[in-house]
């Protein structure tokens, strides 16, 4: 496994950061397909508009464990506004790349983040989907080259 992914991948692979759950979150955004092996379950702790604690819990492959990882460093402490703007292409690039068959697992990242966003604006009264967007299951796509 280590010839096909950089050190940073391993990494958070070996070492993944913010491994668990928030019981009290304020939103939790879950992505993924049993079928095809890559679950990503997101919780977010909000605070004057921040980020001031996340979690996750992933089931599958080694590259979605390592971009659930790397996503959750990267929107800690961030406002929503600007975790929101978290790409999956700057996921792949804070891991050094991902072999091209392993991109979804990027994309999952950067949808579960979303998701629990969602989820926070519903839980106050608020209609996501105007300042979230549409969420679509990027693993579905996937599972069909599979």
């Amino acid at each position: 496994m280590a010839q096909y992914y950089s050190e940073m991948v391993m990494e958070h692979f070996t070492n993944p950061r913010n491994v668990g759950e928030i019981e009290d979150a304020d939103g939790i955004g879950e992505i993924g397909n049993a079928k095809c092996g890559d679950i990503m379950k997101m919780y977010i702790k909000v605070k004057d508009e921040r980020i001031s604690d996340v979690k996750f819990k992933t089931f599958g492959c080694g590259s979605a464990i390592a971009t659930s990882s790397i996503a959750t460093e990267m929107i800690m402490g961030k406002t929503i506004k600007e975790a929101l703007k978290l790409s999956n292409k700057a996921v792949v690039e804070a891991l050094g790349g991902l072999p091209q068959n392993k991109i979804h697992c990027s994309v999952l990242a950067e949808q579960s983040i979303k998701a629990a966003i969602a989820d926070y604006y519903r839980r106050q009264g608020v209609d996501p989907t105007p300042i979230v967007g549409k969420l679509a299951d990027p693993h579905e796509e996937a599972c069909k080259l599979e």
